[in-house]
């Protein structure tokens, strides 16, 4: 209720890592509840995640980038004491810790090396998360599903080549960051858990034709207009009308209930 964006993302990425925990010999349960828990700490300050604005107003543009860095590692902790204050087992607590590893936070690091002045220096190492790195299996594929997620939903046009081009390119950069030299996933495990991504992926961005708009209302008013054709039951003369009712009145008005289907 107070961070429907997070919500569902955390939805979406339970979805991700219990598919490709089935796919590794991972634990597909236990990795289902590290993915629904691991961003509670967002509701400290959800208004400060973009899935989260929904009036387009972006509240990183009022403060500097080294700010906003703080607030996005902040969730980390506040979510570890969350868990802790809810009595959640350990390696629940373990995941909210590791899910981000010591990733770079690069869209407020490139911004404020843009905005800084000759004589300031901008270090690498205040933009990443404190870490530490995923320790297990089943910590990695939250990593890998938090960011692979995350940046499907940016992408204006989700082809399947797309979204898998997207996968294995996050997969590559978290590898080569680093971000996984602390668990056993082998590259054999990357590759089947791109394609438990990109299977996932394809049954919620797939194609869906365009319906016609307003069909409810043509339909309805072609319905009215064959209507307007179809013979209606002669009426009975007042009383006291000087018409004459011909002798076959009654048969005319049977057979003009048939037609209507009476």
């Amino acid at each position: 209720m107070q961070a429907p964006g997070s919500y569902h993302h955390s939805i979406i990425v339970g979805s991700l890592v219990e598919a490709a925990a089935e796919s590794t010999h991972c634990n597909p349960l236990l990795a289902r509840v590290m993915a629904y828990y691991h961003d509670i700490g967002k509701i400290k300050k959800p208004d400060y995640f973009s899935e989260n604005q929904r009036d387009s107003v972006n509240r990183h543009d009022k403060i500097k980038p080294s700010l906003s860095a703080a607030v996005l590692k902040a969730h980390v902790k506040d979510g570890a004491e969350l868990a802790r204050q809810s009595r959640l087992g350990e390696p629940i607590i373990d995941a909210i810790e590791q899910h981000h590893g010591t990733s770079l936070i690069k869209y407020f690091f490139q911004r404020a090396k843009d905005q800084a002045e000759e004589s300031e220096t901008v270090t690498e190492e205040d933009y990443r998360y404190p870490g530490p790195k995923p320790k297990t299996r089943e910590v990695a594929l939250v990593m890998l599903a938090d960011s692979v997620e995350a940046a499907a939903k940016s992408i204006s046009d989700p082809s399947p080549a797309r979204l898998q081009g997207l996968v294995q390119n996050l997969i590559n950069r978290i590898f080569a960051d680093g971000q996984l030299s602390d668990c056993d996933l082998t590259l054999k495990d990357l590759h089947e858990i791109a394609r438990a991504f990109n299977r996932v992926l394809a049954g919620i961005y797939h194609y869906r034709p365009d319906y016609p708009e307003a069909a409810t209302k043509d339909g309805t008013e072609k319905r009215s207009k064959s209507s307007d054709k179809v013979p209606m039951a002669k009426s009975e003369p007042p009383a006291g009308s000087a018409r004459e009712v011909p002798p076959d009145a009654d048969s005319e008005k049977s057979e003009d209930l048939r037609r209507l289907g009476l």
